[in-house]
């Protein structure tokens, strides 16, 4: 079974021509990007910046893991360390966190814009064989004649559109996340900056 499942995939690469190799490449490293983000992008708990701050000063932050969690305790302990400029520390203290949610979103989005093109690419080269067979009529002593050269040549571009629709539909989800979870960082700010100068300053 297995045997067979990998022969059929050797022949559907071998039918695309020189480009799939470098699509399966990219269809795995579109998905190990996709997963890392899925994984960098949990914010550890639905409830409102605002709201996450209190249950952490209640010391109910037990089950509490996520992006939003950890960039909350570091708020938390620069606000009560007594730093003088809160707002400087904070975006110090957050470059992090803002760089780790962002990170793989350039790669997964050219991935998903080259990929249709290099299938493109694997087709027109072989739609240019296939129509330079025919100049010998080798094409139609083959099996499945011109329509089969036609079929194989549109391998490749199946392959690319394959990698490329669930990575663009996917990364418009995680997008949707990191702009939420950005939003909720600049809020986590504004609160300990807010509450940092509603507290009476010593003498």
């Amino acid at each position: 079974m297995l045997q067979t499942i990998f022969q059929d995939v050797l022949s559907y690469m071998d039918a695309g021509g020189w480009v799939m190799p470098p699509l399966v490449f990219l269809m795995l490293l579109l998905w190990f990007a996709i997963g890392w983000r899925f994984v960098a992008l949990q914010r550890g708990t639905r409830r409102g910046a605002r709201n996450l701050l209190i249950r952490i000063e209640q010391g109910k932050k037990k089950n509490l893991h996520g992006v939003l969690v950890e960039a909350a305790l570091k708020g938390i302990e620069l606000r009560d360390s007594g730093v003088r400029d809160l707002r400087s520390f904070l975006d110090d203290a957050f470059a992090d966190t803002e760089f780790g949610i962002r990170k793989f979103h350039a790669l997964i989005t050219t991935i998903v814009m080259v990929a249709p093109l290099l299938g493109l690419l694997g087709t027109v080269i072989g739609m240019i064989e296939t129509f330079d067979s025919l100049g010998d009529m080798s094409l139609y002593s083959q099996s499945g004649g011109i329509a089969g050269g036609i079929s194989q040549a549109l391998f490749s571009t199946q392959m690319g559109l394959a990698v490329a629709i669930p990575g663009m539909i996917i990364n418009g989800i995680l997008a949707r996340r990191q702009k939420d979870i950005e939003l909720e960082l600049a809020q986590l700010k504004d609160i300990l900056c807010a509450e940092r100068s509603s507290q009476p300053q010593e003498a």
